[in-house]
């Protein structure tokens, strides 16, 4: 499996996109240095933040590392606990960084990071592996967080291979052999992998500019790779769907009377558009009504798109709040049973009966899970028998649900199909639910 060349003919279509990435991998790979090096080359540094970081370096060379790990905690321990976001454009687009901690403990947060992420660049630590093995053995998490973010259905995929500057010689037979190992990995699990990259986060190869320390790679840099990938981007053909998170009222409209007080339902659209003279209907109560207006950012509009966070008047009055969904009449069959992937987040393990609180859009409901499939082998990849999934595990579940709701395959759409799990009991975020079928 060879890995592609990402062609750039298509930058105008790139160049007003930002584009939203995460940097995954295992503890001290060097996501934070990587970081830190992107938004020090492309000068998106302040220069007070600079001056703080030169009087604490005092002398030495400066810890780029501290421009994301914002924390006393993680400048105490020297590892990243919380997702911290960065912004950054070049003159060809923006980007929104999202630095997601290695540690396993910490792993729902780098869930947290990877569900609205466009890319993911999964860092891998060359001084960590034996990389004159045959194969390469890979880390846990280097696995784990590659498969979490396949799941979570992050399109564009890319390794970095850091700290190739540790090793004095051979670098590029240690560069092959693990890229060999990451893409049979990426192979057996289906992911499609963008790009594997030889970097030193510290020393800056590769980053931004090309290498002169290893002329036998003559690939793209990482930057010029991520200027290239496409944004995420819904369908925004066939049927609507809306989440609604916020309802407003008008304070009346001239020479409609003081009494008429249309409410505007709010939501970000997760796929299809919607006009004028559309019918939807409501979830759950399943009324219906035509569409009077759209409108987006305070203005009545033409039509609303898949992305946009749209404000929908109906014709009529319909007892709709937050937590409700709007969608094209009949395009959406309610299910309280359903087939779903589950990236279980919480100490306490998941387990056949137990009452959770699961979150759909923006509406919460109670849940249990009926039957846990099977448990996936991150080493080995295969499905086992499993009674129970502890944490960081990820298996097939079975869910029943205390009222119907409006979910469709994580696969058709991430919106629609995803659920976050919350223990009733300690209000923890437990787990991710990925329909898979209802």
């Amino acid at each position: 499996m060879s890995t592609p060349v990402i062609d750039c003919h298509a930058k105008e279509q790139v160049e007003h996109q930002a584009l939203r990435f995460l940097t995954a991998g295992s503890v001290d790979d060097g996501k934070s240095t990587l970081i830190g090096r992107l938004l020090f080359d492309s000068r998106a540094i302040l220069a007070d933040q600079l001056d703080a970081l030169e009087k604490r370096a005092a002398g030495a060379p400066i810890d780029l590392s501290l421009l994301t790990d914002g924390l006393e905690a993680e400048r105490e321990q020297g590892i990243t606990i919380d997702v911290a976001y960065r912004y950054f454009a070049t003159k060809t687009r923006k980007f929104i960084i999202a630095d997601a901690p290695g540690h396993e403990q910490y792993t729902r947060n780098m869930v947290t990071a990877a569900a609205g992420s466009d890319a993911a660049v999964v860092l891998v630590d060359i001084t960590k592996i034996d990389w004159k093995a045959s194969p390469v053995p890979l880390l846990a998490q280097t696995r784990r967080h590659s498969l979490l973010a396949h799941l979570l259905r992050v399109p564009n995929i890319v390794f970095a291979i850091n700290k190739l500057d540790a090793i004095e010689q051979d670098t590029e037979t240690a560069f092959n052999n693990v890229k060999a190992s990451l893409l049979a990995f990426a192979e057996q699990a289906g992911i499609a992998v963008k790009g594997v990259i030889p970097v030193s986060a510290l020393r800056g190869d590769n980053v931004t500019t090309p290498s002169a320390n290893w002329p036998w790679y003559t690939g793209q840099t990482l930057l010029q790779l991520l200027e290239c990938l496409p944004a995420t981007d819904e369908r925004h053909d066939g049927a609507l769907l809306q989440p609604v998170q916020y309802v407003t009222r008008d304070n009346g409209i001239e020479g409609e009377g003081t009494g008429h007080q249309p409410r505007t339902f709010w939501g970000r659209i997760a796929h299809g558009s919607v006009k004028a003279g559309d019918s939807v209907q409501a979830f759950p109560s399943g009324e219906t009504a035509v569409v009077a207006e759209v409108r987006y950012n305070a203005e009545v509009v033409d039509r609303g798109e898949a992305g946009q966070s749209a404000g929908i008047v109906l014709d009529r009055q319909v007892d709709i709040s937050r937590g409700d969904w709007l969608a094209t009449p009949g395009a959406i069959k309610p299910a309280d049973q359903f087939t779903a992937t589950l990236a279980w987040l919480d100490t306490e393990p998941a387990v056949v009966g137990r009452k959770y609180w699961v979150r759909h859009g923006n509406r919460w409901v109670q849940a249990r899970i009926t039957a846990i499939d099977s448990r996936m082998d991150i080493h080995t990849l295969e499905d086992h028998a499993a009674e129970q999934l502890a944490v960081n595990e990820i298996g097939r579940v079975q869910i029943h649900t205390q009222q119907p709701l409006p979910i469709e395959p994580y696969l058709d759409n991430r919106i629609g199909g995803a659920l976050i799990v919350v223990d009733p009991t300690t209000n923890r975020t437990s787990g991710a639910l990925l329909v898979k079928a209802a």
